[in-house]
């Protein structure tokens, strides 16, 4: 199953450029607030498998991000064994966390503006989307706490995050349009294996990376494992899972975004997203 929300509207999706508006199709008993769609995840999924209604034609400018609302929006730092290295960092041996602001999220295809005399980078990720409440969950029975999946840029502003006495990641990468998620989400079973889906981006028609997510240093699983010991994870919540090798700041020489640019960010089954950049 595939759900985006469409203009504000939640929406079950037929193929890429179709879908059913859930709200309508379920007679109100769904709402058409994707954020409230979470809150009842358990009887939204089997009604899915029945749901009809007239189809609507969807334009890749008309998502939004597929959690607008989250709650609480984690990402995990230093999560793939080659982007570690690059950065000049010990691997972990826990997941390092820090948090993206809700003003930072924004959908898939979007315009970013960025500092001029800033230093943007990109950080192509998957993303996760809870679906119930988990507190100390067990890492055998995390997935059954997921939503779905959904494709991320942990956009970061470089000078900001390293600025002050100690770092400043919440603040670094929570600019206005640094967390673009989308198109949409899929549920775990659209996939041959959710714990192997290859992502990467390309700045400008090049490559810049490209991996799988079999390469996590911390599974989906064992981050939501390793997080709800700690705090509540709430439907709708987003987990940020890390980023792979081939970061602008890991290049030799260097490599930021600067207006202009059009950064394309893919993942195998959820699609792609589109951010261009201005400068102020």
């Amino acid at each position: 199953m595939r759900i985006a929300s469409i203009k504000g509207r939640s929406t079950l999706l037929m193929d890429d450029s179709h879908g059913i508006d859930i709200e309508t199709a379920s007679g109100g008993t769904f709402s058409s607030d994707m954020s409230k769609i979470y809150d009842h995840w358990e009887d939204f999924v089997p009604w899915t498998a029945t749901a009809t209604g007239d189809g609507i034609e969807i334009l890749p400018s008309d998502f939004d991000a597929p959690s607008p609302a989250a709650r609480q929006i984690f990402a995990i730092g230093l999560n793939y064994k080659k982007h570690a290295i690059e950065s000049g960092f010990a691997l972990p041996e826990s997941p390092v966390v820090f948090t993206k602001f809700q003003s930072s999220v924004t959908g898939p295809n979007t315009s970013v503006d960025i500092p001029r005399e800033g230093h943007t980078d990109w950080e192509t990720e998957l993303v996760v989307v809870i679906g119930s409440t988990a507190r100390k969950v067990a890492v055998d029975s995390a997935w059954n706490y997921v939503a779905g999946l959904t494709l991320g840029q942990d956009l970061s502003e470089r000078i900001l995050q390293a600025s002050g006495p100690a770092p400043q990641f919440g603040l670094g990468k929570s600019l206005n349009g640094y967390a673009p998620m989308g198109p949409w989400l899929a549920t775990p079973d659209e996939f041959a294996d959710p714990n192997n889906i290859e992502l990467g981006c390309l700045l400008n028609g090049d490559e810049m990376q490209r991996s799988s997510t079999s390469d996590l240093i911390f599974s989906v699983a064992e981050l939501i494992s390793r997080l709800s010991a700690t705090v509540t994870l709430f439907p709708g919540d987003v987990i940020f899972t890390g980023t792979p090798s081939g970061v602008g700041l890991g290049r030799d020489p260097q490599v930021f975004i600067q207006p202009g640019d059009e950064l394309v960010s893919w993942a195998t089954g959820l699609g792609q997203m589109r951010q261009t950049f201005t400068g102020s």
